[in-house]
């Protein structure tokens, strides 16, 4: 297997697109990711999304998306794993440089989530889940993660409000990200006062959906600085899957596909958590953040709140999160988020995330679809 380097990144803003097409963003985000690694072709482009024949009525998607870039003829496919379809996306963007199959490799995750109702996005959604015993029950995807983090509060002694670090450290990160969709802060009184969506969780501790496109170039990594003079190395990609219902699990708190997908990602790399220095997770609920820290060995069961309520997760602290704004402040356009996650380590590995960056040689991406049946992890290196 050979060593696979990002030399290219480019990305949209994260909002209410109205004037622009699934197609549109897109190939915005190709044109600068090529642009930024100095070529105009490659071997294949990998799609990552969820939703695009639900809520924008196109499939064929991939194919759709090579032909508006300009790229007709190369391979063209769509990935999809729920919520974690970026990240699935460069998992085989990845394999494809790895196994020598093709030098030159694009991935782009991108979704349009904001031109339909919000009933038919909640509808959408709730296709992450199991579908005969989870949204045919009424149990939508909020609702599945208010679950979890009911159980967590009781299991552990907690409240609600200890999980308010995760969400203002978000929105103080989003405010200095200009592709990020939210550029206020919040406060802990805004937190607890927030609207209740589905009890426990409330408005400031769901991550917002979006329209947005982020896109990465690949080459081996032999051949990465022929391109860009700071290339930076996938030094591990692994993936693991849970049962997709929460019933189903011998511990709905404990992210079991999350852990082994950490694990593996560990061994290949030759590296353990603590020496990881960036962990951008998949914040799409304050529940889903404190499970991931557990799950990923940067806290014990239960403690995982802990890192928040001290500040260890602040840019400044002992494992910096969410450092561009995460899924909460930055949005989640769904099927994008897990190459923005990419996009952003690699901003801050090259040294250039501007305020909000973190001196680092070593990240972390964790993309998980539905509620942590998937769960695909990336480890990244820095410039030499």
């Amino acid at each position: 297997m050979r060593g696979v380097s990002i030399i290219g990144i480019g990305q949209t803003e994260v909002r209410e697109h109205w004037e622009r097409s699934l197609r549109e963003l897109a190939v915005a985000s190709i044109t600068a990711a090529l642009d930024d690694a100095g070529v105009d072709r490659a071997d294949a482009l990998y799609v990552g999304n969820m939703l695009s024949g639900e809520l924008t009525g196109q499939e064929h998607l991939a194919t759709l998306i090579a032909d508006f870039a300009g790229l007709q003829g190369i391979e063209a496919l769509k990935v999809e794993a729920a919520c974690g379809s970026g990240g699935a996306a460069v998992r085989i963007g990845y394999l494809a440089v790895a196994s020598g199959l093709h030098d030159l490799v694009i991935v782009t995750g991108v979704e349009k989530m904001t031109d339909c109702e919000s009933d038919l996005v909640t509808e959408a959604l709730a296709m992450a889940g199991d579908g005969d015993y989870e949204a045919m029950q009424g149990l939508s995807f909020v609702a599945l993660n208010a679950l979890l983090m009911r159980r967590y509060m009781h299991e552990y002694g907690v409240s609600h409000e200890d999980f308010a670090g995760f969400s203002i450290n978000a929105h103080r990160n989003a405010v200095r990200n200009p592709y990020a969709m939210f550029h206020r802060p919040i406060t802990w009184e805004e937190f607890r006062s927030a609207r209740m969506i589905s009890d426990p969780i409330n408005l400031l501790d769901s991550s917002p959906v979006g329209d947005g496109a982020a896109t990465v170039v690949l080459c081996p990594e032999e051949k990465a600085k022929k391109f860009c003079p700071t290339p930076v190395t996938i030094i591990a990609s692994a993936t693991a899957t849970d049962t997709i219902a929460l019933h189903d699990r011998d511990d709905p708190l404990f992210l079991q596909a999350a852990h082994e997908s950490a694990q593996k990602a560990y061994l290949q790399a030759g590296v353990s958590p603590e020496d990881i220095e960036i962990f951008e997770l998949h914040d799409a609920f304050t529940i889903m953040a404190a499970l991931s820290l557990e799950a990923c060995g940067f806290a014990d069961k239960g403690r995982g709140v802990e890192l928040a309520k001290d500040g260890e997760i602040s840019l400044e602290g002992k494992i910096p999160i969410s450092t561009m704004g995460g899924l909460k402040g930055r949005g989640h356009p769904v099927g994008a988020t897990g190459v923005y996650q990419i996009v952003e380590l690699v901003q801050q590995l090259r040294g250039k995330a501007g305020a909000n960056q973190v001196e680092s040689h070593l990240g972390m991406a964790q993309s998980i679809g539905g509620t942590g049946a998937t769960a695909i992890t990336h480890i990244l290196q820095g410039p030499n």
